[in-house]
């Protein structure tokens, strides 16, 4: 009887091969024959599960964004049982602070693809890129939850303030990429600003 394949976890290896190789040289230099020797794989079959490098990008770059979710729940589940917007909104934005090996990689090849979208037509229509969108509504609605139950000071605008938030965490997460700070800096600029939109901790009474 032939060995029944899984296609699913096939193609989440070949991602995982993706994400290693584009750590270590960058996401320019990740093309299709590197993944597949990384993987352990063909070429032919690396280009059957994607057909395109930009699909094999894109894969692996959702790939590790459900890898990011995952970081941010034990981060709130770890913040208790009840731990209201702030502490939420602040497991996002600490999440994706490149602090270890995985977290790097994830800011690192996430501004890498960004860049590259730049110049490149068919990376730039891709869904990928509209994922900070995703983020930006989700931290919106968290804010307007605070703002109703009166946890945030008066006169914020929980758009402008959801935008202002990711946008500086991702302007101090290239900012610790690059050495310029370190992590706990990065963290006590964004507490600094969390602290000037909440009153106390955040917490839902």
């Amino acid at each position: 009887m032939p060995k029944r394949v899984n296609h699913a976890e096939r193609r989440t290896e070949i991602a995982e091969a993706l994400v290693r190789v584009a750590g270590r040289r960058g996401l320019h230099a990740a093309g299709m024959r590197e993944v597949a020797a990384e993987a352990g794989v063909s070429l032919r079959l690396v280009q059957y599960y994607f057909e395109t490098k930009e699909k094999l990008l894109l894969f692996g770059l959702q790939h590790l964004t459900e890898r990011f979710g995952q970081r941010v729940a034990a981060r709130v589940q770890a913040a208790g049982d009840t731990p209201g917007p702030r502490a939420t909104i602040e497991a996002l934005l600490m999440a994706a602070l490149p602090t270890d090996e995985e977290s790097r990689t994830f800011h690192h090849l996430y501004t890498s693809y960004t860049v590259l979208a730049v110049n490149d037509p068919t990376l730039a229509a891709q869904p990928f890129l509209k994922n900070p969108d995703a983020a930006e509504g989700a931290v919106t609605e968290l804010l307007r939850q605070a703002e109703e139950a009166e946890l945030t000071r008066p006169g914020m605008d929980a758009q402008l303030e959801a935008a202002g938030l990711l946008a500086m965490s991702a302007g101090l997460g290239t900012s610790v990429l690059a050495g310029q700070r370190s992590p706990e800096s990065a963290t006590a600029v964004l507490r600094h600003h969390l602290d000037r939109i909440f009153r106390g901790d955040g917490r839902l009474a």
